[in-house]
């Protein structure tokens, strides 16, 4: 049986609503995990200049944090640390 016109197009329309829907959701979930991603970023350094503050040494800084040596360096000046001379 086919369908006549009005209901391929409400169906067209219907179809293109929930593509619509699905982009939405999947930007909001993007958008999400965008914001955590920053947040988790922002509680790593804080956590290694905490460190550095505390006297560290910066190879275990790495070793712990798993980041490069130069932002190891990076983290703990941006933070206003100086290093030590």
């Amino acid at each position: 049986m086919e369908r006549g016109p009005a209901e391929v197009r409400r169906s067209y329309r219907a179809s293109e609503n929930a593509l619509r829907r699905a982009q939405e959701a999947a930007q909001a979930r993007v958008s999400a995990a965008r914001e955590a991603r920053a947040r988790a970023r922002d509680k790593l350094a804080q956590a290694i200049a905490a460190e550095a503050r505390a006297g560290t040494p910066h190879v275990d800084i790495i070793r712990i944090s798993g980041c490069s040596r130069e932002r190891v360096r990076q983290i703990p000046r941006a933070a206003g640390i100086e290093a030590d001379t």
